[in-house]
């Protein structure tokens, strides 16, 4: 009988070959990494996520794990979800600024808008699309309307997520640019 791993950098060691040390360690920390999302973000959806993330990117990192504080990987596991959730927070400011550019504030979980949209944005929408590049269509709709996150965009768009954002920001820039040049023709 195989004796019971009972630190954490044990649990690290083995997870690299057994994927139920990886469950323990979780099982050890999930319900603290959340307690830290949820007080960071106040969101439980949100919290859910980043804690789903902090521990994939656990899982995925494993390997390079050092054992620095006395057979505990709590500070490891806390700086992974620190680090996501400073990530989080940089991507929202953008999102929430691009889309005040836009003029598209409106949330998803939030009740739709009673006033309808601006008929002439919109009969330019279909040109201004046509006019971006492939690759930033493509990465529109994998961010915007399919709602992936980045990392699911770089895998749609077979590139890396630095690239799949600078996709997705220069066709939301490109298509700003196209309805402030429509608002002045109209005007």
């Amino acid at each position: 009988m195989e004796a019971r791993l009972t630190t954490d950098a044990e649990l690290m060691h083995a997870a690299t070959t057994d994927a139920g040390a990886f469950r323990e360690l979780y099982d050890r920390y999930a319900e603290r990494i959340y307690g830290v999302h949820l007080r960071r973000t106040r969101d439980a959806h949100g919290a859910h996520d980043l804690t789903a993330e902090t521990f994939a990117q656990a899982w995925l990192w494993r390997r390079r794990f050092r054992d620095r504080a006395g057979g505990s990987a709590g500070p490891w596991l806390f700086g992974i979800a620190r680090n996501l959730l400073a990530q989080s927070v940089r991507r929202r400011r953008v999102e929430l600024a691009a889309c005040a550019r836009l003029g598209i504030l409106e949330r998803l979980d939030e009740p739709p808008a009673t006033v309808e949209p601006d008929d002439v944005w919109l009969d330019g929408l279909d040109e201004a699309l046509g006019e971006l590049t492939d690759g930033e269509r493509r990465a529109l709709e994998l961010r915007v309307v399919d709602g992936f996150p980045y990392q699911a965009v770089a895998v749609g768009l077979a590139t890396s997520e630095g690239a799949a954002r600078v996709r997705v920001s220069r066709g939301l820039d490109h298509l700003r640019q196209r309805l402030i040049r429509d608002k002045r023709e109209a005007v």
